[in-house]
C-alpha cells in the first residue's frame, strides 16, 4: 500500500507539471518570445515539495490544505492569464481558416496523423496541428483540462492524516460542481466582452483566480475535533457556530465570498454597467442570486437553531413532598 501510495504522489504530481508546461508551450508560440519559458521557474515549488513530501511525509498531504494543488495553481495561473489577455486584445487577428473543434469530424481531421515512422516528424506534425487549433478553443481546451487534472489528481494523491475516505468523496463531489460553475463563469462572461475592454477583461479574471483558491481547502468538509460539543449557557453564538457547524461555515463562506458572491457582482456589472444581456446570463445571474439568498438563510437557520444548554438545577428541597 506504500508503494501504491508513492507513485500515485508522483504520478500525480508529474502530471501537473505536464500540464504546466503544455500552458508555458502554447504561450511561448502564441507570444513567439522564448522568453515566456521562464515561466517554467513557477513549476520549482512545486518540484521542491514533491521531494520534501515523498521524503518526509512519504507523499501524503496536510489535513487542512493541499500544497501540491496550490503549486500547481500558481505554475498554470499565470500562462493562462497571458492568453487569455493575448485573445482579447488580438481577436481580429486570429487566423481565420482556424480548426474549431465543434464537431466529431473536425476534431478526428485535426488529430489524424499521417503515417510516418520518423518521431521527429511526429512530433513536428504534432505541433503543427495544435498551432491549426482556434485560440479561443485552445483556452477553453486548457480551462478544462487543468480542472479535469484538479479532480483527478485530488482522487490519486495520497490522504493527509485525519481525512477519510468519505470525506474525500464528499470533497471530490464538490470539485465536480465548483469546476462546472468556474468554467461556466469563464467561458461564458468572457465571451460576452465584445470589444477590448481591459478594465473589465482584469476583473473576470481576478475573479476566476480568486475561485480557483477553493480547490487546495479541504475545510469544507474536514470535520474539526470540537463538533460534537454541546452549547453551554457561557459560550457566544459565534464560538458555537464554529466549533459546531465548521463545515456549514466555511461552505457558507466559500459561496459568499469566494464563488456565487463574487460571480454574482461580476454578471450584474456585465449587465448593469456594460449594456451586456442575453437569456443564459440573466439565467446564470439568477442562480448565483438564488445561491447567495438561501446561503444567508442557511447561516440564519443555524444561527436561530442552537440552544444553550441549560445549567443543572440544584437538588429540590421538597422531597418529602
Amino acid at each position: 500500500m506504500a508503494v501504491v501510495k508513492f507513485v500515485c504522489a508522483i504520478i500525480t504530481r508529474s502530471l501537473f507539471i505536464l500540464a504546466a508546461l503544455i500552458g508555458v508551450w502554447r504561450v511561448n508560440m502564441v507570444k513567439n518570445d522564448r522568453l515566456y519559458w521562464l515561466l517554467t521557474i513557477l513549476f520549482l515549488p512545486l518540484v521542491v515539495e514533491m521531494i520534501i513530501t515523498l521524503k518526509r511525509r512519504k507523499g501524503q498531504e496536510f489535513k487542512w490544505f493541499s500544497l501540491p494543488i496550490f503549486f500547481f495553481l500558481i505554475s498554470i495561473i499565470p500562462s493562462i492569464w497571458i492568453l487569455e489577455l493575448h485573445h482579447q486584445w488580438n481577436k481580429s487577428g486570429d487566423p481565420q481558416q482556424c480548426k474549431k473543434l465543434d464537431s466529431w469530424d473536425n476534431f478526428m481531421n485535426i488529430v489524424s496523423a499521417p503515417n510516418s515512422t520518423m518521431s521527429n516528424e511526429t512530433l513536428k506534425h504534432l505541433e503543427h496541428v495544435l498551432s491549426k487549433v482556434c485560440p479561443n478553443d485552445w483556452i477553453l481546451g486548457l480551462h478544462q483540462f487543468v480542472l479535469i487534472l484538479l479532480i483527478i489528481g485530488k482522487w490519486l494523491l495520497p490522504l493527509g492524516g485525519g481525512v477519510t475516505r468519505d470525506q474525500l468523496s464528499q470533497l471530490l463531489l464538490i470539485f465536480v460542481g465548483t469546476a462546472g460553475d468556474i468554467l461556466e463563469f469563464t467561458s461564458e462572461t468572457l465571451s460576452d466582452v465584445k470589444e477590448i475592454n481591459q478594465e473589465l477583461v482584469y476583473i473576470i479574471l481576478a475573479v476566476w483566480t480568486w475561485s480557483m483558491l477553493q480547490f487546495p481547502s479541504h475545510l469544507a468538509v474536514v470535520t474539526s475535533p470540537q463538533n460534537s460539543v454541546e452549547m453551554n449557557d457561557g459560550d457566544g453564538c459565534c464560538n458555537f457556530l464554529l466549533s459546531r457547524h465548521s463545515n456549514d461555515i466555511w461552505n457558507i463562506v466559500e459561496s459568499l465570498f469566494i464563488q456565487d458572491g463574487p460571480f454574482l457582482v461580476v454578471r450584474f456589472v456585465v449587465m448593469k454597467q456594460y449594456y451586456v444581456f442575453h437569456q443564459m446570463l440573466l439565467f446564470f445571474t439568477i442562480k448565483n442570486f438564488l445561491v447567495v439568498i438561501l446561503t444567508l438563510y442557511r447561516l440564519f437557520v443555524l444561527c436561530q437553531d442552537f440552544r444553550p444548554k441549560p445549567s443543572s438545577s440544584s437538588p429540590s428541597t421538597n422531597n418529602g413532598l
